[in-house]
């Protein structure tokens, strides 16, 4: 039998021990082969030395979790338990948990296809996914690339997006050019808000370990030990995306995400995401995912919505084509 003793210090012990030790029981009943018991400020463990390193690590995940979020719920408790208990390498980890965000949410795939997304990613360095608005590609994009930071896989992230509605308007937006362009990327910052404690995302952006800018900066760039993500993609040109795609330096990863069905670019300008998957069909160690309608996880009319205009654009528009038989006429 070892034994080891954690003082707790500086901090509320009902608040991380929980009402009448809530959390401490139910880490003691989850080894029972190990002995647990708090008292006052401190934790000691008895049992085999193997027990008693687990029970250690889910320890110190919690003390890590008190210092970012100031509370312990017994949800994170049996959270922290199970990923101790489960292999990092094992398909719950890569297919359930992305990682642990901000105030204990646990962020992970919430459909089939969004878990196919993660295990692409694993297994691919540049993953294409396709999907209508909604269905996660891009929030679960962005929890993949903060993991591989959190894990020390990549030393930056860089998100883009290219600025097609923003162009248009830009200059009538107050502010500098960040500021204008914020606005447009408030998507992308909604989804790491949930992900990166608002203090540390601030020196993220300061020290470029985040970087978000429109697709037009990342021309003549070399982009390595990187996450990277394309947002929006069917708004590219041909042009844009070939130059996006060239980017990728050693030890990159890039997701590319985008909704074929919603592209901004003017009437007769090809997007560059549907000729690109036509062109890199038959390349190996490129993933594509498909999403649909029902992977929507926001609200449940949404996915009615969805279903809505596919089968109104399945159907002939008569008074769409009569006003074409018109589109010969001179201007006035």
């Amino acid at each position: 039998m070892v034994e080891k003793v954690i003082t707790l210090e500086n901090i509320s012990l009902l608040d991380f021990l929980g009402s009448d030790d809530e959390n401490i029981r139910q880490i003691a009943s989850a080894f029972p082969q190990s002995k647990i018991v708090a008292r006052g400020n401190e934790i000691r463990i008895k049992g085999q030395a193997p027990e008693i390193l687990r029970i250690n690590d889910i320890l110190n995940m919690l003390l890590d979790h008190f210092g970012r979020f100031g509370q312990i719920t017994p949800e994170n408790v049996k959270d922290y338990i199970s990923l101790e208990n489960t292999p990092l390498d094992s398909p719950q980890v890569k297919n359930e948990v992305i990682l642990y965000g901000n105030k204990g949410i646990v962020i992970k795939p919430k459909s089939a296809n969004q878990k196919k997304l993660v295990e692409s990613s694993f297994k691919n360095d540049l993953v294409f996914a396709l999907g209508p608005a909604g269905s996660g590609k891009t929030y679960i994009a962005v929890a993949l690339a903060v993991r591989a930071l959190k894990n020390r896989e990549v030393k930056r992230i860089i998100i883009t997006r290219p600025a097609v509605e923003a162009g248009e308007n830009l200059g009538f937006l107050p502010g500098d050019l960040q500021e204008k362009l914020d606005p447009y990327l408030r998507p992308i910052y909604d989804a790491l808000g949930d992900m990166v404690p608002s203090e540390k995302l601030k020196f993220y952006q300061e020290t470029r370990v985040i970087e978000i800018a429109p697709l037009a900066y990342m021309r003549g760039r070399t982009l390595h030990d990187a996450f990277i993500l394309l947002d929006e993609a069917q708004n590219t040109t041909s042009q844009q995306i070939k130059m996006f795609l060239t980017r990728m330096g050693p030890n990159s990863k890039v997701i590319i995400t985008g909704d074929q069905s919603q592209v901004d670019l003017p009437t007769r300008q090809k997007s560059g995401l549907s000729e690109s998957l036509k062109i890199l069909k038959d390349v190996k160690g490129i993933g594509v995912v498909q999403l649909s309608g029902k992977d929507v996880v926001r609200h449940r009319l949404v996915k009615s919505i969805i279903d809505a205009y596919e089968k109104h654009e399945e159907t002939p528009d008569q008074s769409a084509n009569g006003n074409r038989s018109n589109s010969g006429r001179k201007p006035i």
